[in-house]
């Protein structure tokens, strides 16, 4: 079992920075493939990025390659993504999520899900 934990959402200005954070519960933190995912207001929950249990490996959609990073602690069992140059499309509730082996991008194939932290970026 694997509880998670996200922090560090709130309001930006446009062209502005955010570091997320999730913290995860349990002893084999390091064996999961984690990773973020977003949900604004009337959409399906999208993929953003994932990392592998190593941190070895990483992913990303298209629309945030190149402006977001993902990262991992595996002695602090915690989860980052840096979110550099934000736009207003940006904003959503983010989430951390879970799995087994290796990352994928597909939301309904990881096991453990936070509880979402919010994003706003204001144009």
């Amino acid at each position: 079992q694997v509880q998670l934990v996200e922090s560090g959402g709130g309001l930006v200005q446009a062209g502005g920075s955010l570091r997320l954070s999730c913290a995860a519960s349990g002893r084999t933190f390091s064996s999961y493939a984690m990773g973020w995912f977003r949900q604004a207001p009337g959409k399906e929950r999208e993929f953003v990025a994932a990392i592998s249990w190593s941190g070895g490996t990483t992913g990303y959609a298209d629309s945030v390659r190149g402006r977001f990073t993902i990262s991992r602690d595996n002695a602090k069992n915690t989860v980052y993504l840096q979110m550099n140059s934000l736009k207003s499309e940006d904003t959503a509730v983010y989430f951390c999520a879970a799995r087994p082996r290796d990352w994928v991008t597909t939301t309904r194939l990881y096991d453990y899900w936070g509880q979402g932290t919010q994003v706003t970026v204001s144009s």
